[in-house]
């Protein structure tokens, strides 16, 4: 089935093939998970970092830990571990993925990679294979960044990539600080920062996502690798103009921001396709945001990726010439300013390579390879420890909205792949 995020997991046929020897069937557990979250009217997922709906996930990931024996443990930035086998000894296998969402998000963005791995776990003791390494399934916090402006505050955090300071520095959109909303929720601010010890234990990180795009689906495949993390960023616009009546002012004597800011997408359309990467526009603000006033700002947040750096310099500043060009002629002041951006990353070759090995065991099949525009918490690992990914296939190719999908086959299929990673690299 492939409807909106329904439990992707039916009652019968091959859902058995993921059914689990403790802590209920991977219907059961994403049937749990299901609600939590949900607007009654979009049908989207709301699971904001340190809300109720947050707080409701952690739980169950806790719970889930703890019916299948495994030590819950939460870390110094808010992230949830549940380990199998001693931490300590290092060289550990980690999976896992994020339960938070973007504003009406899908299902399947995150959970997906959290609910497979209890379920590849539950396999691989159905299977009765013997452990050689520590185990563990993961839940970063914050990794959408929808409440605080910032993805992967959970796993920044932990890398180094943000700063303690950075981090008290974020806020959001009722003004309260993540530290504020840490304490609220029950947790320590005071703890977070950079935490080499947890990642020095680490030997490999596998992250199941469901693809965010249709490459699986062109090609005709239920399971993928991924290869690389195209560059991206976000860049604020600020037109300055004048704020005027809308019904007394002559055209001729507007200063209206919104016209150089509507150019300025337009812009980004033309940059991003000449270019072969996407650019968006996504949010904007507008003040005095009347409907019978010109505006005197108009805020524009630009989102842009492409595959290789090269290619993201050059949309980038064709859409920032473009927007002064535009500025310049309407007499709109502009400034411009990058808040985020991450460079490509190239995930470890040889633990890629090594997942294709497994994959590709016994058969002729090749799993394909192939590189994605999403960032994603292995992503930013990438730099401290090896990674890897696996895509599960998206019919449709929609993501970040209520019908993002995946059928329930494509999800077993999904589990089995991540257990066989799992075996041939905890396993004996």
């Amino acid at each position: 089935m492939t409807d909106s995020g329904n439990p992707p997991v039916g009652a019968g046929g091959s859902a058995q093939d993921a059914r689990p020897s403790k802590g209920g069937s991977f219907h059961e557990m994403w049937r749990e998970l299901h609600p939590i979250g949900r607007h009654p009217d979009s049908h989207g997922y709301r699971r904001y970092a340190w809300t109720g709906a947050d707080l409701e996930c952690r739980a169950w990931f806790k719970a889930q830990a703890e019916a299948r024996g495994l030590v819950h443990e939460v870390d110094r930035n808010g992230n949830q571990w549940a380990w199998l086998g001693d931490p300590a000894a290092g060289d550990a296998v980690v999976t896992g993925s994020h339960l938070d969402s973007v504003p009406d998000g899908g299902a399947f963005d995150g959970p997906l990679g959290v609910v497979s791995s209890f379920a590849a776990l539950d396999e691989l003791r159905a299977r009765g294979v013997e452990f050689t390494k520590p185990l563990a399934i993961v839940n970063f916090g914050d990794e959408e960044g929808a409440r605080f402006g910032l993805a992967c505050v959970g796993s920044r955090l932990t890398a180094g990539q943000l700063t303690v300071e950075g981090a008290h520095k974020l806020t959001d959109g009722d003004g309260i600080s993540l530290p504020r909303a840490m304490e609220a929720a029950g947790y320590d601010p005071e703890a977070i920062g950079p935490d080499p010890e947890r990642l020095s234990r680490i030997g490999a990180f596998v992250e199941l996502h469901v693809e965010q795009g249709r490459a699986l689906d062109l090609s005709g495949d239920s399971v993928g690798i991924a290869s690389a993390i195209w560059p991206h960023g976000r860049w604020r616009f600020d037109f300055r103009g004048e704020a005027n009546h809308a019904g007394t002012t002559r055209l001729v004597d507007r200063r209206d921001p919104m016209l150089s800011y509507a150019e300025t997408v337009l812009a980004a359309r033309r940059e991003a396709e000449l270019a072969g990467a996407v650019a968006t526009f996504g949010k904007i603000s507008v003040e005095p945001n009347g409907v019978n006033a010109i505006p005197s700002l108009v805020r524009g947040w630009l989102d842009s990726r492409a595959e290789d750096q090269a290619s993201l310099d050059r949309v980038v500043t064709g859409i920032e010439r473009a927007a002064r060009e535009y500025a310049a002629a309407h007499g709109i002041d502009l400034d411009v300013v990058r808040e985020s951006f991450t460079p490509i990353v190239e995930f470890d070759h040889a633990l890629r390579d090594e997942l294709a090995r497994i994959l590709g065991k016994d058969t002729d099949l090749k799993v394909p390879v192939l590189g994605t525009g999403a960032g994603h918490d292995a992503g930013i690992l990438s730099g401290s420890i090896p990674t890897a990914m696996l895509f599960v296939r998206n019919p449709t190719g929609v993501s970040h909205s209520p019908a993002e999908s995946a059928t329930e086959d494509d999800c077993v299929a999904g589990v089995l792949a991540l257990a066989d990673v799992l075996e041939g690299l905890a396993c004996a």
